[in-house]
């Protein structure tokens, strides 16, 4: 069973490939390494065609489909201007409106800043912390169907001033 779930791992990516494509990868690989070590150079396509009798886009293909899958959340993107790197994703557009989401936190933002110094930290365990309503008592000394209550007050408050 061990050596199933290994194969698994080993031969089954996030993407299905053929085995011939597999295969011909590991070709394509065992081959530059051969090269590399016995020419002291990078071998070209025109000589892995000639050697394997394949066509370029078999190559190609196999060459790509043995890469690993890059994440989204993982690749990055270097500012030629300034030099900083920051992830793909988020430089990205959404189909959110900015300017909603930036009035929705002012909005937010002075809510919670007219609230008393227990409704913040409250507010701010539940939401930004995201504590549960149990953990949130624990750390005030109180029980949780007290913090229930005085979350739905806040809520509440905090609703009624938006509608206003």
């Amino acid at each position: 069973m061990i050596g199933e779930i290994k194969r698994y791992i080993r031969d089954d990516g996030p993407i299905k490939i053929s085995r011939s494509i597999k295969e011909l990868g590991i070709k394509i690989r065992e081959l530059e390494k051969e090269f590399l070590n016995k020419k002291g150079k990078e071998i070209t396509e025109e000589e892995i065609q000639k050697e394997l009798k394949v066509s370029k886009e078999d190559i190609l293909l196999a060459k790509e489909a043995s890469r690993n899958v890059e994440s989204i959340e993982n690749a990055t993107y270097t500012n030629t201007k300034d030099g900083n790197t920051i992830k793909l994703i988020e430089k990205l557009t959404t189909e959110k409106n900015e300017e909603e989401l930036l009035t929705n936190k002012l909005v937010i933002n002075d809510l919670i800043s007219g609230l008393e110094k227990r409704d913040k930290e409250i507010i701010f365990l539940r939401f930004f912390k995201e504590k549960t309503q149990t953990q949130v008592a624990k750390i005030l000394g109180v029980t949780q169907v007290q913090i229930s209550r005085i979350e739905r007050r806040i809520l509440n408050n905090m609703k009624m001033k938006l509608s206003s």
